[in-house]
């Protein structure tokens, strides 16, 4: 009979065994709960599903309630069934739509769109079988009993995300501990990525290489080596890791892969593959099955198109309501800008927009009058990253215009940018036309969609942010744009904007 292969094809004498301090300094960092609970997957999950069964249940007796008021109190005797029945389904919809993995738990987009996603398969099917069995009475609950409960699951889920990610952040609570699998090159990125990126909740706590890369004991960015290949499942069971996480290689083959999962599958350890596609955005990534494999392809970036009609629509109609709303304020800080300095309260600039044409983008004057003509006698002090000038203790700026660029406040007349269409509410940072004429190939893609009042740049540093960051993000945005992106990103502005980093 033969012999079946090993996981690695490298390994030419067994290794020796995994030193018990090793294994128990890994194990100590596995899965970091809070003391004195239990794992933090199986107790958010139960409070999630807690919390959604309570907003379900509030919808629908908020709906009923207001149903009887209408109807002067009297009762349909088919209603409560029915929306009891409702209420049962859409829990189990969302349950089914796997709402509850717990790899989503803080992820954002990603959980929201399964809550959606669950909430209207229900709303149609109940709907319809309402509509149907002529049910008039209990079809109008159902019509406010969902968009309230929509509201509700995404308000409390936003919560919920917003309490991990601090306490990641503050505690270094709710990760998974996992074990990298590859050549020692792809665990050392693998290792920085995951360090870069804690808000996503996974950490590397052990390794497992060919032979011949490292020995057991070794470190490799800091994570030590466990073993090789073909004990990664050993490994993970031993150490308590949540998942293995395996790079591709000419000797990881999809056998050896096979293998291993069947390995993790009787310790209940997931498995995961990376697939190293630098800032592609999760909607462009499709699977097409073929005999024997899987093809991840890969949609092109589109700069036009009906998706950015949308866009447009979103943009202006946000921005005319904001402008409404923000006159008064915009107009009271003209006055205390011309009362507090000498000149115009506006400043208008030259910018590049889409495509490369210049429009003039107006803002708060934030600093004294011929303040331009002093940058060559500051240019020694400059802070700025890449092409820009940025000085955190800037002599030009007025003492008003510290406490607008605080708040992003000097920002607000940018929405009449918007509204003339040479602005989008969010977007890449504008540059200057001296800026855009030193971006090479890869910044110059940022021209490729119009500028923001806000951006990816804005939420993740502002001026903070070093100039290869700055440009990343703007492009990351630019090709994988979409409506659900630009929501959370107006959102997270008012949380950079109030929290102030980053901003000088």
């Amino acid at each position: 009979m033969a012999k079946a292969p090993a996981l690695s094809s490298r390994s030419t004498a067994p290794q020796e065994a995994t030193s018990p301090s090793i294994i128990s300094r890994a194990a100590a960092t596995a899965d970091r709960i809070l003391p004195g609970r239990a794992p933090w997957q199986s107790r958010h999950r139960g409070l999630v599903r807690a919390t959604d069964a309570l907003v379900v249940t509030a919808a629908v007796a908020a709906a009923y309630t207001a149903h009887l008021t209408r109807s002067a109190g009297e009762v349909d005797l088919m209603a409560v069934p029915v929306l009891l029945a409702a209420a049962a389904v859409w829990l189990l919809a969302l349950g089914a739509s796997k709402a509850y993995d717990w790899h989503l738990f803080g992820s954002g987009m990603s959980e929201y769109r399964r809550v959606l996603g669950a909430t209207w398969k229900t709303f149609s099917v109940v709907v319809i079988i309402a509509w149907l069995a002529t049910l008039s009475g209990v079809r109008d609950v159902l019509l406010v009993t969902f968009p309230l409960g929509v509201a509700g699951l995404l308000t409390a889920r936003f919560a919920w995300r917003r309490r991990i990610l601090r306490l990641r952040k503050r505690h270094a609570a709710c990760t998974t501990g996992i074990v990298a699998v590859g050549h020692r090159v792809q665990v050392s990125r693998l290792v920085e990525r995951l360090a870069d990126a804690p808000d996503h909740g996974f950490h590397v706590i052990g390794a497992c290489v060919p032979a011949g890369e490292a020995g057991i004991g070794e470190t490799i960015a800091g994570v030590p080596v466990l073993g090789d290949p073909d004990r990664a499942g050993e490994v993970a069971g031993r150490v308590g890791a949540g998942a293995v996480a395996v790079s591709g290689s000419h000797e990881i083959t999809a056998d050896v892969v096979r293998r291993l999962s069947w390995n993790l599958e009787a310790r209940g350890i997931e498995l995961m593959l990376t697939a190293e596609l630098a800032d592609v955005a999760l909607p462009r990534i499709s699977v097409s099955p073929v005999p024997g494999m899987s093809l991840l392809h890969v949609d092109l970036p589109r700069f036009s198109g009906p998706k950015y009609a949308v866009k447009q629509v979103m943009d202006r109609s946000l921005a005319l309501v904001l402008t409404v709303l923000a006159a008064p304020l915009i107009a009271v800080l003209a006055l205390a800008v011309a009362a507090t300095s000498r000149g115009w309260p506006f400043y208008v600039s030259e910018r590049v927009g889409q495509g490369g044409r210049v429009f003039r983008m107006v803002k708060l004057r934030t600093m004294h009058q011929g303040a331009d003509r002093l940058v060559p006698t500051l240019s020694a002090t400059d802070e700025g990253a890449g092409v820009l000038f940025k000085l955190r203790d800037d002599p030009r700026v007025t003492a008003i215009g510290r406490v607008l660029r605080r708040y992003s406040l000097d920002e607000l007349p940018q929405l009449f940018n918007v509204l003339a269409g040479h602005m989008s509410l969010v977007g890449p940072r504008p540059p200057l036309p001296h800026e855009a004429a030193e971006y090479e190939e890869r910044m110059r893609r940022r021209l490729l969609v119009k500028p923001g009042m806000t951006g990816l740049w804005q939420v993740r540093g502002r001026s903070d942010l070093s100039w290869d960051e700055t440009v990343r993000c703007d492009v990351y945005y630019a090709e994988n744009w979409t409506p659900q992106l630009d929501l959370l990103i107006l959102v997270d502005t008012v949380r950079a904007v109030v929290s102030a980093r980053g901003a000088y």
